[in-house]
């Protein structure tokens, strides 16, 4: 009766300690500098596709409007696929802007439609600016996942820096 007992006990003690060594298996490969790097990006993701769309209905000259269509659909792609591969890093992303972000958002929502275009574009730049480094930096340092991405992005992020300072910054 107590070696029934003493199995019924370890039988879901190692049910346990085997489910849990899988779940360990299975998590994250990603570095927390793959992590701190999904932070960033996929707040200034979001903030480029929101801002943008703002542009879309706030915006009085043509090729800022032309910009903003670019930069929906370029990051709503790049956005899926970061979701994409955090999701099978299991590293998770914010489900919506932090503070910093959204006072940008709504301070963009306030502007006129004289000063709208200028602080949009000026706002583009710097963060765009910013994620250059980034994805640069991410390109080199990344686990392999990350790193592909970071490439890959990377030359779209050139192509905007591009757009907004009159350049071509692919080469």
């Amino acid at each position: 009766m107590m070696k029934q007992s003493l199995a019924a006990l370890c039988l879901p003690a190692a049910l346990f300690a085997f489910t849990s060594a899988g779940q360990l298996l299975a998590q994250s490969t990603a570095s927390d500098t793959d992590k701190a790097f999904v932070a960033k990006v996929s707040q200034g993701g979001r903030y480029e596709v929101e801002a943008s769309k703002i542009a879309l209905q706030k915006a009085v000259a043509q090729d800022v409007k032309d910009l903003a269509t670019s930069e929906v659909h370029d990051h709503e792609l790049v956005n899926s696929e970061l979701k994409r591969i955090s999701a099978a890093e299991k590293v998770l992303i914010a489900p919506v802007l932090n503070s910093e972000f959204q006072q940008k958002l709504d301070h963009l929502k306030t502007l006129s439609a004289a000063d709208f275009d200028q602080t949009y574009l000026s706002e583009m730049a710097v963060i765009h600016d910013k994620d250059e480094k980034l994805f640069a930096q991410e390109a080199i340092d990344g686990s392999s996942e990350y790193k592909a991405f970071a490439a890959k992005t990377d030359l779209i992020v050139k192509r905007h820096i591009g757009a907004l300072h009159g350049t071509d910054k692919t080469n």
